[in-house]
């Protein structure tokens, strides 16, 4: 036993030696995750205690679960998480339907000029800031002079104009659409790299085999880009509760407050705009600790039936 652990140790520090530019490569991203990632846990310290900035961290009272509790009895928190919940979930399904039927409509593009067009237009609006998106936004749906009206209104579907980010109904589908928007063009991009390492010969046998266009996509693109579509399912199910803040901070008035906030903005005008700093990393706290429990649920799932798994 002593012997194999011997060799063991020998072969892993001639592994370490051989692989040292490497490691030294690494040492930079590895320091910064500790840094950023890591030594900024230490402040979730502030969520079992009444925090005052004033004080050090020894004189500060102690508070246990006081903040968590509060949270969870707090009904505005429980609608924000509500809130949170609904719009990723519609962000993430139409980002995922949209961004690989997208991938696979660009692959069948057989003029490379024409792809790489279309492709730069579709993931140009990535580029742009949330508060330019937000402003388009609220431009096109703009009850005087708005597009999204005057088209409608053209066409017969409406007669008076729509005060749209005024009704709770509609926020939810403009966040999702405007999502879609920005980010369908980036998200294709993994998927068109997924593509572009399926063995060509698969194809001209689904040729040879009589196969149309359609069928190769259903029975070949697919199943073959299906390992990258669960981790990046994976991943976005660990970002359940991350719904975004700028999207709906921007677009949100008196008026849909019911439907438009999320954690976030709670984290910020109870916690941080009130100085309620511990009921701000409570929030916090729980948005990460249930994002990463999903993370683990879902590849547990992932493994349990067969499929490819993050972890």
């Amino acid at each position: 036993m002593k012997r194999h652990r011997l060799l063991f140790d020998q072969l892993f520090i001639k592994n370490l030696s051989r692989q040292r530019q490497l490691i030294y490569m690494s040492l930079p991203i590895i320091l910064y995750v500790i840094l950023f990632a890591y030594v900024p846990l230490w402040g979730w310290t502030m969520a079992f205690q009444n925090f005052k900035p004033a004080k050090t961290f020894f004189n500060q009272e102690w508070a246990g679960i006081r903040w968590f509790v509060f949270l969870f009895s707090d009904k505005v928190f429980l609608r924000d998480v509500r809130n949170t919940i609904a719009m990723s979930f519609i962000n993430t399904s139409l980002g995922f339907i949209t961004a690989i039927t997208f991938a696979l409509l660009l692959n069948e593009i057989r003029h490379v000029l024409l792809k790489r067009v279309v492709q730069t237009i579709s993931y140009l609006p990535h580029f742009l800031s949330w508060v330019i998106v937000t402003g388009l936004v609220s431009a096109m749906l703009a009850v005087e002079g708005g597009a999204v009206n005057d088209v409608f209104k053209a066409l017969g579907f409406i007669k008076e104009p729509i005060l749209w980010l005024s009704k709770p109904q509609y926020f939810w589908g403009i966040i999702g659409v405007t999502y879609v928007w920005k980010e369908v063009g980036w998200n294709t991009i993994i998927y068109l790299a997924a593509i572009a390492g399926i063995d060509p010969a698969l194809y001209e046998a689904a040729q040879i085999d009589g196969c149309s266009r359609y069928q190769k996509m259903w029975h070949i693109t697919l199943p073959c880009i299906k390992p990258t579509i669960i981790i990046l399912l994976i991943m976005s199910i660990g970002r359940i509760l991350d719904a975004g803040f700028e999207m709906q901070y921007l677009l949100r008035n008196g008026l849909v407050m019911e439907v438009s906030d999320t954690i976030d903005i709670y984290v910020l005008l109870f916690g941080l705009r009130n100085s309620n700093y511990s009921l701000a990393t409570a929030a916090g706290m729980f948005k990460n600790v249930v994002n990463i429990s999903l993370i683990f649920i879902a590849n547990a799932i992932a493994r349990k039936a067969g499929e490819e798994r993050l972890i």
